[in-house]
Formats: C-alpha cells, structure tokens, sequence
C-alpha cells in the first residue's frame, strides 16, 4: 500500500481528476495549500501597495492506492498536472509506503481498508481473509 502525495497548480485540478478518473481512480482527499519550490515569488499591486508574494496557492492531492494501482495514478497526475510541454510550478509527486489503513464504518484493515479496484483486493476477497478491527 502507498499513500502518493501529489501537489499540482489549481487550474490543473480538473485536467488531472478527469485523468484519474480514467484509469479508476475515484478516491482522493483534496487540500489547498500555499508553498514555493522554484517558481519563486512575484510582486502584486494591492490597493497601492506593491507586496512580495513568496507562497503560491497549489492544490495538495492524497491518494491511498494498492500497490497495483501506484504506476497507473503516477501516470495520470503526471498527464493531468504538466503544462504544455512541462514548466516551473507544475507540482512534485511524493510516494511513501503505507503502514497500515482501516475503514472507520466496516473495520476492514489494510488493503482492504483502502479498497477500490485492485488485484490484491480481488484476492483477498476469494480468499476471504478480510481482517477487521473489532470495536467494542
């Protein structure tokens, strides 16, 4: 399991949704965030003032895939997120490994906590090992 990390320019966000959508990936949480990487800031005229602005709104994708899925989600942001050609500022994509993830309503844990479409979910369903958390 991996968490992938994606942060994209905001008008990009339709573009990369529509590509993730494509290749079945339907479960993302979204958050603005303000950063700066090598874009740098830009000066901005506000009522007279000229101010310095150093942090630039962006758009924070967090995506939990199965290891199935993490190649195919890379790819889709990748194509949704690039400008023409590719430029300074369209964003960065952070994989990490994912320790463990549980389905608050069901308690169903790990890969199936994440759940989706994926190969390891398949299995795990034949087999029907699906471990939970128990609540007392």
């Amino acid at each position: 399991m991996r968490l992938i990390i994606a942060i994209v320019r905001p008008e990009k966000l339709p573009d990369v949704k529509e590509a993730l959508w494509k290749e079945k990936v339907h479960m993302m949480t979204l958050v603005d965030v303000r950063g700066c990487g090598q874009q740098k800031g830009y000066m901005e005229e506000y009522r007279g003032i000229i101010e310095e602005v150093t942090l630039h709104r962006k758009v924070m994708l967090l995506i939990a895939v199965n290891e199935s899925y993490v190649e195919r989600t890379i790819k889709a942001i990748t194509k949704g997120a690039r400008t023409n050609g590719g430029s300074v500022g369209d964003g960065k994509i952070f994989i990490v490994d994912l320790f463990d993830c549980i389905r608050i309503r069901t308690g169903e844990k790990g890969v199936a906590g994440i759940g989706g479409l994926s190969k390891e979910l398949d299995e795990l369903k034949k087999s029907k090992k699906i471990e939970r958390v128990v609540i007392k």
